[in-house]
């Protein structure tokens, strides 16, 4: 039997019509599915009980298995999520005083092997389907309902993965999580993160207005090649051609994820290449103080050099802002949780 949330709303058409139904069924079925939240075919009472029945035997309708929660002291609360094969992924929560963003995953580990990342450490498995990247939101929505009154505002595709490696079943995602008949955020409220894949990029700037996070993390081809093997075939020109490429055709802010590493990429020449590097894109700057992980030999900047970092670039007209980690005491960095407790 095949998960029926895999299917977007062009395939739905295509099953409602394979079943001789009223062409409209489609649309009550996508509704079902991904607005209202269906957990059965049973509680689609507007679609015919004959109808439901043969959906029943060739289809099914996923839940999200939660294997283990963390919560930190900070709010951040880490999911960790039972696949149907046994595999596992994770999924953040993470609260702030006007907003809750969820952290979702896009593959079962990493490709990329980023040197920094635990999740690169530990391989990769598979790419995600579409039912599984919708039930994390699924999955997190429930878990906050049964624990406070807020609800997720903000859907940040930055967990496990590369998202712009399983573009495919992302954009599925993509497109049922703004579309106000499916998941019904608002495109702005979206973030696609990648670590620099330009086609993909470049296959983004045709949708939706989503945001676009693009994690650097160094400034010189040398550094980044050391820290994120996937900038040998993707140097930092050519990631940065395509950023401008995708502002253009977007008109909207681009975001800059830069891990400060000790010693690696954290000094003051640092910096000032960043600024240069960046002439000419409408961007903000996140700076993130690396957040060790067993078996690393990575460290976290003095607070000081952070703050230095930061000055520089905002002497030089950007907009800078320091992400501290959240969740630090739950294992809360990508791949912590699923490291534990399933290794």
């Amino acid at each position: 039997m095949e998960d029926i949330r895999n299917l977007e709303y062009r395939e739905l058409k295509d099953l409602v019509a394979s079943f001789a139904e009223k062409p409209y069924r489609a649309s009550q079925l996508y509704l079902w599915l991904f607005n209202q939240r269906a957990v059965s075919f049973d509680e689609m009472t507007d679609i015919p009980k004959g109808f439901r029945q043969r959906l029943k035997e060739r289809f099914y309708i996923s839940h999200p298995k939660i294997a283990a929660i963390e919560v930190s002291r900070d709010g951040a609360t880490k999911l960790l999520l039972e696949l149907d094969d046994k595999n596992y992924i994770e999924s953040v929560i993470i609260p702030e005083e006007k907003r809750t963003a969820l952290c979702i995953s896009s593959q079962v580990g990493c490709p990329l092997a980023c040197k920094f990342c635990m999740t690169g450490s530990k391989g990769f498995i598979r790419n995600l389907r579409l039912s599984e990247i919708i039930n994390q939101v699924f999955a997190a929505e429930r878990h906050i309902q049964l624990q406070s009154n807020r609800k997720i505002t903000n859907l940040v595709l930055m967990g496990m993965g590369e998202p712009l490696l399983n573009l495919e079943e992302v954009t599925k995602f993509l497109n049922i999580a703004a579309d106000q008949s499916g998941l019904a955020f608002a495109p702005r409220k979206i973030t696609v993160s990648t670590a620099g894949i330009a086609p993909g990029i470049e296959r983004l700037s045709s949708g939706a207005m989503f945001n676009l996070a693009v994690s650097l993390n160094a400034t010189t081809d040398e550094v980044r090649s050391r820290l994120m093997p996937i900038n040998k075939k993707y140097p930092l020109k050519v990631v940065l051609d395509a950023c401008r490429r995708y502002q253009r055709s977007r008109k909207r802010a681009i975001t800059f994820e830069y891990v400060l590493i000790k010693k690696i990429n954290d000094s003051l020449a640092d910096a000032h290449r960043l600024i240069t590097m960046l002439k000419g894109i409408e961007c903000k700057i996140n700076l993130i103080p690396f957040n060790t992980f067993p078996g690393t030999s990575f460290n976290k900047p003095e607070r000081g050099v952070i703050l230095e970092f930061q000055k520089v670039l905002l002497n030089g007209g950007y907009a800078v802002f320091i992400r501290e980690s959240r969740g630090d005491d739950i294992s809360a960095a990508c791949g912590q949780l699923r490291g534990k407790l399933v290794d």
